[in-house]
């Protein structure tokens, strides 16, 4: 008897924990052919993207920031605005105008902004070894708090990790550490 209720809980709990990871391989990679689209449509890494994602929402598209941020990215409708004036369509700019919540709560489209964004501070560090953690850094606090941690006297180029150490709000230091780490072993397992 002992034997049968100790094979049929170790089944179980086989079981259980087969279900848990499919259905987290699911969660988690259900929008990659989203991101990998919009990531190559904005020259970027659809790696550091997911690993945004990741970081910001897990995965969750109806998540909203505490300072108004929408979504996967939790881009923010001033954000939206500008993309939306940026793209010269005038639908997208009454629709972000109007009710950018709705419009940001979409997975496409917040992927889509959320990589225009992204790009934007990606060319500011395209020559820049180790330009991720300055790119998530920006895209965390802003692009001008970001630039005061870069700069330097002597306009030596900072190490990822060097740079990470100027970071001075201690919640955007955690951010970048962790989205770099998840990003690097994404990197480590697919060449």
């Amino acid at each position: 008897m002992k034997l049968r209720l100790a094979i049929g809980l170790l089944l179980f709990g086989s079981c259980a924990f087969g279900f848990y990871y499919y259905f987290n391989q699911y969660w988690i990679h259900r929008f990659d052919s989203l991101i990998a689209r919009q990531a190559s449509i904005y020259q970027l890494d659809p790696d550091l993207v997911w690993s945004i994602i990741y970081e910001e929402t897990y995965f969750r598209p109806w998540k909203i920031g505490e300072d108004g941020e929408i979504g996967l990215m939790q881009v923010t409708p001033t954000v939206g605005r500008e993309w939306a004036t940026e793209t010269g369509m005038r639908e997208l700019e009454r629709e972000m105008a109007g009710d950018p919540h709705t419009a940001l709560r979409d997975p496409q489209r917040n992927i889509q902004i959320g990589c225009w964004y992204l790009e934007k501070i990606a060319k500011r560090y395209r020559d820049t070894p180790e330009a991720e953690a300055r790119m998530v850094a920006a895209y965390n606090a802003g692009p001008s708090r970001a630039a005061e941690w870069n700069r330097t006297p002597s306009n030596i180029p900072l190490s990822a990790e060097q740079f990470i150490q100027r970071i001075d709000i201690s919640s955007t230091r955690a951010y970048v550490t962790s989205i770099l780490t998840r990003y690097r072993k994404l990197k480590e397992v697919r060449p």
